[in-house]
């Protein structure tokens, strides 16, 4: 397989040529090699299960037989009753369609200005703590501790988290201790002083029983938290925005709790405060309601600013970033967002090899400040790395991006692994996770970064005549609106669509062709530095799947025995019934065949998929149309490559895109 991502594989099955999972991509474009590493101290959540999206397994939940008989309607009954609920039915699906509001096909408004009306009801707060029953004991050194009821809330934060690997972690019981200690009072802080001496296990215990008496609730119970959430969403999960009702997508705020932070983060442990009414800013428009505060609160500020998108802001305690409250991802502001990104993505196409020219060109500049921001940029470009911002005052997470590189992250190798003029990348990187990368440069690039770490010790700056907004000034007279994300966009982008190009065969069933799409997002999510840690269920889930596999093997062998007694009773006869049992054997043979590559094809994904985060790329960073049209062009249905809620985010993109849409 040749072209720019050249995929090293072997055969899964040798009947059915299936290509096995690897953990080495080379990426021509980029002009480097990553290697995945397995020992990575990336550890990403597991994002929620969409309903409509199918399980761990690849199967779509399927309602329970009822063990009784269906009664059949009688013949007025389907002329009465069925007729109507069809027609009912195309209705409501009708009126729906009637009701989206297709705003990519009017005006926009002027730049900068965001809405004209804006309405709300403002956040749903965490519910108040609830002290333990009496039952439930804490212990200090082998003794019951009555705690306070602020320490004693604390306190079951870490309980809930007790059999979790975070709290093994040194920097996560030093950061909890220390916050924990804060919400003691007194008497609490002279005797709780050694946190190994702390008890939570009967805490622990009780929130165990809880969770497994959620799992065991009645039907009825469940109906009730479920009528409830759906009030709330109802009540404050949507708001009125130039006479449309648009979704917010996170109206409740997050419950106090410790912070867990992703990697090695330096600040995990640390208590996240409760947000109060106090702590909040709204923002609506004038000629609106303004929503109500709780009975007894305020808010801090009420703002009228129809520049910005979003409806309620905070500052939270741990790094000290404002956290909002914005519109759902299928709402206009974030749809034409997205849209005006990818389109300043293809305005650097028409422009990028201009760039890259020029650029190759300042390698050699006399000015050192050029040469250097040079080099930052061709980074940036070829293998899209983050510019790198300063730290807030306060921050101390050791993370950086392209600007803040120390001469300590690189290691230059004139030759390695049979190459020449090799680059060894190992630093953390955003949510510090660790980027490590072996990149084969040009020359001249080699030579200048030997030049840049002369009399230079490890903790000094690579670039140290070179900052973010040097950087984003001279990337704005390349052109406008250009930025680092702009050219990761960029790069993301065209790489799919280059590796959809060369990995897309078109006598592929579909099975396999979602296999190339996936291939092809792998690629960009490689370049990315989109890693994860694999999922815990990882090796139970494909020991179910080999399970399936295996009985499937089965399945189609006795298929194939079947099919050979029938040829040879055919042989025998020559009549015509034993022709039609032939060929319905032969029928049977191949569903089996495909329903094993089909599972075939989901094991390979799945092993390939372990370490790395294709969502990131796939919602942030490519262009939905290329999806959309490879879609369409391979009779693919959207739906296989993104569910229910992606596909309401890209709706401008799946209305607009053609098969021979070109990024």
């Amino acid at each position: 397989m040749s072209g720019s991502l050249a995929l090293h594989i072997s055969v899964l099955s040798s009947e059915l040529h299936l290509p096995a999972p690897q953990n080495l991509y080379s990426c021509e474009r980029a002009n480097c090699v990553l290697y995945l590493n397995k020992q990575s101290s990336a550890s990403f959540l597991s994002p929620p299960r969409i309903k409509d999206e199918p399980d761990e397994d690849g199967y779509y939940a399927s309602p329970k037989e009822d063990s009784k008989p269906l009664k059949r309607p009688r013949e007025e009954d389907d002329k009465d009753k069925r007729a109507p609920e069809g027609d009912n039915k195309k209705k409501k699906q009708k009126k729906e369609e009637e009701q989206k509001w297709k705003w990519w096909e009017e005006e926009r408004y002027p730049e900068g200005i965001k809405w004209k009306f804006l309405e709300h009801k403002g956040p749903v707060f965490a519910p108040p703590y609830e002290p333990l029953p009496e039952n439930v004991k804490f212990y200090y050194d082998g003794k019951v501790m009555k705690l306070s009821p602020k320490a004693e809330e604390v306190a079951t934060f870490f309980a809930k988290m007790l059999d979790h690997e975070y709290t093994t972690k040194d920097i996560f019981r030093k950061n909890f201790f220390k916050d924990w200690r804060k919400e003691m009072t007194s008497e609490e802080k002279s005797t709780i002083t050694n946190l190994s001496k702390c008890d939570f296990t009967q805490m622990s215990q009780y929130f165990k029983a809880q969770s497994e008496a959620r799992k065991q609730m009645s039907k009825e119970e469940k109906q009730k938290i479920k009528e409830e959430n759906e009030r709330l969403l109802k009540e404050y999960g949507f708001c009125i925005m130039d006479n449309h009702k648009e979704r917010i997508a996170n109206f409740k705020i997050e419950p106090p709790g410790l912070f867990r932070g992703r990697g090695n983060h330096p600040k995990m442990g640390m208590l996240k405060r409760r947000i109060m009414p106090e702590d909040i800013i709204i923002n609506c428009s004038k000629d609106s309601k303004v929503p109500p505060p709780p009975p007894g609160h305020k808010w801090k500020e009420v703002r009228h600013d129809n520049k910005v998108t979003w409806l309620v802001s905070w500052t939270e305690n741990i790094q000290g970033s404002i956290k909002y409250i914005m519109l759902n991802p299928s709402s206009r502001i974030k749809g034409e967002k997205d849209w005006q990104k990818y389109e300043t993505a293809r305005r650097l196409k028409k422009c990028v090899d201009k760039i890259r020219n020029q650029y190759r060109e300042d390698w050699k500049s006399k000015e050192m400040k050029v040469r250097q921001r040079a080099v930052a940029l061709y980074f940036i470009d070829k293998l899209a790395l983050r510019a790198g911002n300063e730290k807030e005052e306060g921050e101390t997470a050791d993370t950086v991006g392209c600007c803040s590189l120390r001469v300590e992250h690189i290691n230059l190798h004139p030759e390695l692994d049979g190459q020449e003029y090799m680059v060894e990348f190992d630093f953390l990187g955003k949510d510090s996770i660790r980027y490590y990368n072996k990149v084969p440069v040009e020359k001249r690039v080699f030579k200048n970064l030997q030049l840049f770490m002369e009399n230079k010790q490890p903790e000094d700056d690579l670039f140290d005549r070179l900052n973010t907004s040097i950087l984003n000034k001279h990337l704005q007279d390349l052109m406008e609106g250009l930025t680092a994300k702009v050219f990761r966009t960029y790069n993301a982008s065209i790489t799919l669509q280059q590796q959809l190009k060369e990995l897309t065969t078109p006598d592929d069933n579909i099975p396999a062709k979602i296999l190339s799409y996936n291939r092809a997002n792998r690629a960009v999510a490689i370049l990315c530095n989109h890693q994860r840690a694999p999922p815990k269920t990882f090796e139970k889930s494909m020991m179910n799947l080999q399970t399936k596999i295996d009985a499937k093997k089965d399945q189609l062998a006795d298929a194939r025995r079947e099919l050979k007694s029938a040829k040879a009773d055919a042989k025998v006869r020559r009549d015509e019934k034993s022709k039609k049992t032939v060929e319905s054997k032969k029928k049977a043979v191949q569903r089996i065949e495909e329903q094993l590559m089909k599972l075939e094809v989901q094991a390979t994904d799945r092993e390939e998929n372990k370490q790395i985060a294709l969502g990131t790329s796939k919602l942030n960073y490519l262009d939905p149309r290329i999806s959309v049209a490879w879609c369409k062009k391979w009779g693919i249905p959207v739906e296989k490559i993104y569910n229910k809620t992606q596909r309401e985010k890209f709706a401008w993109a799946i209305d607009m895109a053609e098969d021979d849409y070109e990024f």
